[in-house]
């Protein structure tokens, strides 16, 4: 049977290379939806590494301006008493470097063992940090007050910069290596697991934090809030006046974590939902495409069909062809788009799990598959209510 299937196939190799290259367009498109869906679902499905619920953000746009860093310590720690003093503050947190759920910009670069890491996310912050967005620590410690007297600048890496940079040797106590030719005296005393400061579905970066000492509260420009659940628009006008009459000259913007996630999702998700539109309709133009052709050989083949009905086909046979000529060549389609999406894996491209890849083509030719075989049981279900004497008389 799948050698008949074969040679009428190849008797009308031109027109079926046009469904061919047709199905194959559709399986790399659709691949290439599908590897952004699983590696947004992977992404989502990972934790999220710390707690963001309860946490507000104060901008300080303008900040206050310090002669010396004495001056700007001891303001900030007036700042830090007095919103702690209001009931429904539980933490207090000063920030200098980037902040979750934002488009901030802030990175550095370093060479270790010879081998240079770039594009690593810098965050700069103090103590209360912990106690504020509660990440995990997997190794090592958190920042605490007896660092300000060491004689090395004591940082936190991320799991992904550890696995990164030391691979599963020890991290501990390492030095992090020199920066732009010139050598730090930076320590690692801590690894934090991963966190998702950049929403729900963009995948973790390395990450370093630095410890904020003295000389960091003259370039103070954003305050971690932690609040009770209580807390409503009624004090979120409080905390706004109270930290507005601190800071007169500064322009005080208040933002919730949890609209700030939501937003950034928003923006992450805005591309793929255009890409799967604009798929969604060649792929609804390939499957029209594939439905008109299969009609069109029916209304051609009516003879062979009468025929083949006349010598003791039944209906479902003759249906059950149309659809087995559809399945082979959407066969040969994936066997050649598979060819070419396997090489996405192989070479790394784009820097993407080779799971992802791997699922986004199994999910590809089980839909591409279904599509063509949706697109042939109407015409198959025509091509045997043929009736054999009719379709002779009109052949």
């Amino acid at each position: 049977m799948f050698k008949h299937l074969f040679k009428l196939i190849w008797n009308k190799k031109k027109q079926n290379a046009l469904l061919i290259t047709e199905m194959l367009v559709s399986f790399m498109v659709t691949f290439a939806v599908f590897s952004m869906i699983v590696k947004f679902y992977f992404n989502y499905k990972t934790p999220m590494g710390f707690e963001y619920k309860n946490v507000w953000l104060i901008n300080i746009n303008n900040p206050p301006h310090f002669d010396n860093t004495d001056s700007a310590a001891t303001y900030y720690k007036n700042v830090r008493n007095v919103l702690t003093a209001m009931p429904q503050v539980v933490q207090i947190s000063f920030g200098t470097g980037l902040v979750p759920f934002s488009n901030s910009i802030a990175t550095t670069g370093f060479t270790h063992k010879g081998k240079k890491f770039d594009d690593i996310r810098l965050y700069g912050i103090d103590d209360n940090y912990k106690n504020t967005f509660s990440p995990k620590l997997i190794e090592g410690r958190w920042f605490n007050k007896q660092d300000e007297a060491g004689s090395y600048a004591p940082v936190i890496i991320n799991e992904s910069f550890r696995k990164k940079a030391f691979g599963t040797g020890k991290v501990i106590g390492e030095m992090l290596g020199d920066w732009e030719g010139r050598e730090t005296n930076q320590r690692i005393v801590g690894v934090i697991a991963d966190t998702k400061e950049k929403g729900d579905y963009r995948e973790t970066a390395s990450s370093l934090f630095i410890r904020n000492n003295r000389d960091s509260y003259k370039d103070i420009r954003r305050i971690f809030v932690k609040v009770t659940p209580d807390a409503d628009a009624g004090f979120e006008g409080r905390l706004f006046k109270t930290t507005s009459n601190m800071m007169k000259q500064s322009s005080i913007e208040i933002k919730h974590f949890v609209q700030m996630r939501d937003d950034m999702n928003k923006e992450t998700l805005t591309p793929i939902i255009i890409l799967i539109i604009l798929a969604s309709f060649l792929i609804i133009n390939v499957a029209l495409g594939l439905f008109g052709v299969l009609w069109y050989n029916i209304n051609k083949r009516r003879g062979e069909i009468g025929l083949r009905r006349a010598v003791g086909a039944s209906g479902s046979s003759v249906s059950w062809q149309i659809v087995a000529e559809s399945m082979v060549l959407a066969t040969l389609s994936l066997i050649a788009g598979t060819f070419f999406a396997a090489q996405f894996p192989l070479l790394n491209v784009f820097e993407l799990s080779a799971s992802v890849y791997i699922t986004a083509i199994f999910l590809s030719v089980i839909f591409i598959y279904l599509l063509v075989l949706v697109c042939s049981l109407y015409p198959g279900k025509q091509a045997a209510a043929v009736y054999p004497a009719v379709a002779l008389h009109e052949d």
